[in-house]
C-alpha cells in the first residue's frame, strides 16, 4: 500500500506553526509512513521551526499587502501569481491526497491551487474572527475546523466543525511540570508567580508596562517569570537587576509546560494558540490583544474569554495605566482567580488535534 500523502501550508507566527506541527505529529502517530510536506513563506519563521520539528518544508516567495503605503505593495499581484504557479508545481510533484491550510500567506496560494486541481482541502481557522483569505478559501474547502462558536458568519455552516485548536502535546502532557518548573526557573514554591508572555516575537506594550511596574509588583509579594521576546531581553534584565531572584527574564521560554505549571496568573497577548493553551492549563489570565493583528482578531479572541469570565481584557493602549493595577487586584482576589480558572476549563478542547485529523482522514479519496 502506498503511503498517505499530505501537504500542510501556512505559518508566519507560532500561532500558525505550532498547530500545524501538532496536526502533522498526530498524522504520523497514526500513519508512521505518511509523507508530509510543509509549504511556507520564504523568510518567515516556519522555514526554521518546521525543519526543527523534523519535517520537510519548501518556501514560496509571497507576502501580504502592507497597511502603510509602500512601493512593495505594487509587487504583490506578481508575487501572488508566481506563488500560485509554484504551488501548482509542488502539488503536481507531491501529489497530496489532502491539503491542510493553517493560515498565513503561503496557505492562500496552496489551498487555492489545490481547489482548482480538485484536491480536497481542509482549513484550520484558529481565531474567532476569520481573515479575508480564509473567508474566500472557505467557499472552496471541504471542511473548516474552528475553535469558536458563531463562525457561520464567515463560512458555509454545513462545512464547519467546532474542534478547538491543536496545541503542543507537551503543554498538558507532564504530570510533574510544576516541580520541574520551579527548579528550571529558580522560583520559590511559596511565592505568588506571575507569568508574562508576549508571544514568540514579544509585545512592546506589555514589556513597557511590566518594566515600569516591577517594584510595585515585587512589593506586592510576587515573583515574575518574564518572556520578553526577541531583542528585548537585555533591557528587561537591566530593569530586573535590582530585584534579584524575584524577576526571571527570558527572551524565549522553551519549556512552556513548566512555565504554565508554576504560574498563578498569566499576562499574555490573545493569539489563538495562547488562548487555547490557557484554556487547557486552566490559568486565570489578563489578555492584552495586539491591536494591529489582521481584522483585530486578537481582541475578538480575548472577548470570547472575557465575556465568559475566564480572563480580563486590557486594551493595548491602556496597558501602562491599567495592567499592573489589574495584576495586583487579581493577586489579592483568590476566589475570582479560581472562578476564572473554572471558566477557562469549560472552554478547553483537549481533543482538538485528534478530531481535526479524523476529518483529514475522512477526506482522503477512496483508492
Amino acid at each position: 500500500m502506498q503511503p498517505k500523502r499530505f501537504i500542510i501550508s501556512g505559518g508566519g507566527t507560532g500561532g500558525h506553526i505550532f498547530p500545524a506541527v501538532a496536526i502533522a505529529n498526530e498524522i504520523k502517530r497514526r500513519e508512521p509512513d505518511a509523507d508530509i510536506l510543509f509549504v511556507g513563506a520564504l523568510g518567515k519563521m516556519e522555514m526554521e521551526k518546521v525543519p526543527a520539528a523534523g519535517y520537510r518544508i519548501v518556501g514560496l516567495k509571497i507576502a501580504g499587502i502592507r497597511r502603510s503605503f509602500s512601493l512593495s505593495n505594487l509587487l504583490v499581484p506578481f508575487r501572488l501569481l508566481g506563488a500560485l504557479l509554484k504551488a501548482k508545481n509542488i502539488l503536481k510533484n507531491h501529489k497530496p491526497q489532502v491539503v491542510i491550510g493553517v493560515g498565513g500567506y503561503a496557505s492562500s496560494a496552496v489551498l487555492y491551487a489545490a481547489s482548482q486541481m480538485g484536491i480536497p482541502t481542509l482549513i484550520q481557522e484558529q481565531n474567532s474572527h476569520a481573515g479575508i483569505t480564509n473567508k474566500i478559501l472557505g467557499k472552496r474547502a471541504r471542511k473548516i475546523c474552528v475553535a469558536y462558536e458563531g463562525m457561520e458568519k464567515y463560512f458555509p455552516a454545513e462545512r464547519i466543525l467546532l474542534t478547538g485548536n491543536p496545541v503542543r502535546s507537551e503543554i498538558v502532557g507532564s504530570t510533574d511540570a510544576k516541580k520541574s518548573g520551579l527548579l528550571t526557573f529558580g522560583l520559590k514554591e511559596e511565592r505568588f508567580t506571575l507569568l508574562v508572555v508576549g508571544g514568540s516575537l514579544g509585545a512592546r506594550s506589555i514589556n513597557k508596562a511590566i518594566g515600569e511596574s516591577l517594584k510595585q509588583l515585587v512589593d506586592g509579594g510576587m515573583q515574575i517569570l518574564w518572556q520578553t521576546g526577541k531583542g528585548n531581553a537585555d533591557q528587561a534584565r537591566q530593569l530586573a537587576g535590582p530585584f534579584g531572584d524575584s524577576v526571571k527574564v527570558y527572551e524565549f521560554i522553551q519549556q512552556m509546560d513548566q512555565a504554565y505549571a508554576v504560574a498563578d496568573l498569566v499576562v499574555s497577548r490573545a493569539g489563538a494558540l495562547a488562548v487555547s493553551e490557557l484554556c487547557l492549563v486552566q490559568k486565570p489570565a489578563i489578555l492584552v490583544p495586539f491591536p494591529f493583528a489582521a481584522e483585530d482578531h486578537q481582541t475578538s479572541n480575548a472577548r470570547a474569554l472575557s465575556d465568559k469570565g475566564a480572563a480580563l481584557l486590557v486594551p493595548d493602549s491602556e496597558a501602562s495605566l491599567k495592567l499592573a493595577v489589574a495584576v495586583l487586584e487579581l493577586r489579592n482576589d483568590e476566589p475570582r482567580r479560581n472562578s476564572m480558572s473554572s471558566a477557562m476549563a469549560s472552554l478547553a478542547k483537549p481533543d482538538a488535534t485528534r478530531h481535526i485529523v479524523d476529518e483529514i482522514f475522512k477526506l482522503i479519496p477512496a483508492s
